[in-house]
Formats: structure tokens, sequence, C-alpha cells
């Protein structure tokens, strides 16, 4: 369906925020029907919309069949937009109730504030963070998921508008999605773990997990003649530690994901070669001047977790 220039235009381009609060919730709901039942609507109620949506805009949004319906290519951008409009009309009301001094509490910006983070950085990086973001912002409501740093990761949460911020991997081969904006926060070198007291812990076999050696290590990686093909696969590096603890191999792992690692796992400086990894927060220019963002990164900032270091 490719409606004309004229059709277009007289259907007019704007689209109204009930309208994009259609269109996620067919996204994330996989279906009409699903849609209706969340947003309180009947199902052609909510078809006619998509159905004006799509005129509006000139492209087909979403493929439906009998299982429901799956954002097209331009959909998912479409959806992706939606989602940070809307995140943008909420935070309207609020820095301008804040503006006002009708709307900020007592002690600063109030409202959500969802973080995106990887596994490790949500264990052991956030939780001091977020307890000096409550004494000092009770009235911000931090929202933490964990993602997988794979494909899109935590940046690819911001960019499709379910996270106001992503902590992220930077500095690899492949970069953040464009118009996002970045910063580095420390650097965390690579160590090798093994099972405490071992003798020789470079012949051990390799416990590695998906989220590991990222393009910014891998030329390291590949150089060393040493580290064979893993041999065990893990789902994360909790799984990990907990295979070399038990005696199951070595791994080569961040600072992070070693931060309170059991004294079963012994710990070994990889030289003046070893490997860093970049962690840092993404988040879209429109949010970065927001109150409740700026809170969170001034804590960020202000945490270096044990044996990493500021960039």
């Amino acid at each position: 369906m490719t409606p004309t220039p004229e059709a277009r235009a007289a259907a007019g381009s704007d689209l109204a925020p009930h309208e994009l609060r259609i269109l996620v919730a067919v996204a994330d709901t996989g279906g009409f029907s699903a849609a209706a039942v969340a947003l309180g609507l009947t199902q052609s109620a909510v078809s006619h919309s998509v159905r004006g949506s799509e005129r509006k805009v000139g492209a087909v949004l979403f493929d439906r069949d009998r299982t429901g319906a799956r954002p097209t290519p331009a959909g998912e951008r479409a959806v992706a937009h939606a989602r940070r409009v809307l995140r943008l009309l909420d935070v309207l009301v609020t820095e301008a109730r804040a503006a006002a001094g009708t709307g900020a509490g007592p002690d600063g910006p109030v409202g959500p504030l969802r973080i995106a983070a990887f596994r490790s950085a949500a264990l052991h990086l956030l939780p001091p963070v977020l307890r000096r973001l409550r004494d000092r912002h009770p009235g911000i409501e931090a929202r933490v998921r964990i993602v997988r740093e794979v494909g899109a990761g935590t940046a690819g949460e911001v960019a499709a508008g379910r996270a106001d911020v992503g902590i992220a991997t930077l500095g690899g081969s492949t970069p953040p999605p464009s118009g996002l904006t970045t910063a580095v926060l420390f650097s965390e070198p690579y160590s090798l773990v093994h099972p405490a007291g071992h003798s020789a812990p470079r012949s051990l076999p390799l416990v590695d997990w998906a989220e590991n050696c990222g393009s910014y290590t891998r030329g390291w990686w590949a150089s060393q003649d040493w580290i064979p093909a893993a041999t065990v696969e893990a789902e994360d590096d909790g799984a990990v530690l907990s295979l070399v603890s038990s005696g199951h191999g070595m791994a080569v792992m961040p600072a992070l994901s070693l931060t309170g690692a059991p004294h079963s796992v012994g710990i070994t400086a990889l030289g003046s070669d070893r490997p860093f990894r970049q962690v840092g927060y993404v988040t879209t220019p429109e949010l970065a001047g927001t109150a409740t963002v700026r809170a969170l990164v001034r804590e960020l900032r202000g945490t270096i977790p044990p044996g990493c270091d500021r960039p």
C-alpha cells in the first residue's frame, strides 16, 4: 500500500499521541487483538488507527497474517520513533512542572528513569550508583533491565525507545546506532581466571560466553596462540565463574565480571599488553539534558570500579 502524495496530503501527516501508543502496543503485543486488550479498545479501533497511521506515513508498518502482526522495516523505525516521542511527551510535562516549581520534589527531579545494562554492570556498577541516586533524589524511580551485550545490545534499547540510558561497552568496531549521545566512563582490563592454586592455568580448556571477546579485544585474542577454542560455552559471565571455580577450565574475563569472585578462583594479570574494554553510557540527545538523566550521569562519573581506570 503506497498512497499518492495527494492522498497523504489530504489525510495529514502528523500522528497523534494516541496513534503512536497504538503502534507501540501492536509491536509489543504482536497483534491487533492483543493490543486492543492492552489498551482497552476494540480490535476494529486498533486496526482502523493503524491503517490511518500507514496512510499518513505513506508506508506499510505491519505485516499481518493469521498469527498476528509484525513490524516491517519501516514499522520498526516508526515504532522506535513513536516510543521516543511518547517518552519526550512525558518528559515535557515533568520538566515543565519542575521549571514552574510545581512538579519537582524537595530533593530535585522526579519521575521514571529507564536503564538498560549488561549483566556485570547491573550487578557490580549500578547498585552503589542507584543507592546514591536514591539518597539524593528520592523522587527518581529507576527501572533497570538486564540486556545481553550482543547484537544491538543496550545501545539498541535506547535507539528503540525502550530505555532512557544504556550502560554499554564502547570503542568496538561496531559503533552504537547513529544519532545517540555516548561517553566513556572507565576502562576495565581483562585477566586470566582459573581455579585457585593451579600450577599451569594456561594449559586448561577455555570456558567462554557469547558476550565475551568483543571487537575491542578481537585482535589481541587472535594473536594469543595459547588460547584454545572454547570447549565450554556458558550463558553468562556468572556461569563462567562458577565453572572455573569448579575446576572445569580457565577463562579470560573483564574486571567488572570478576567483582566479588570467590576465593576458589585465581586471577592472574595478563601483562602490559592485556586488552581493555571501555564501559560508558548511551542516551539520546533529547534526553541527555533532562534532570533525571543528568543526575544519573553525575553518579556514574563518580564511580570507578576496583581495577578499572578513568578514560
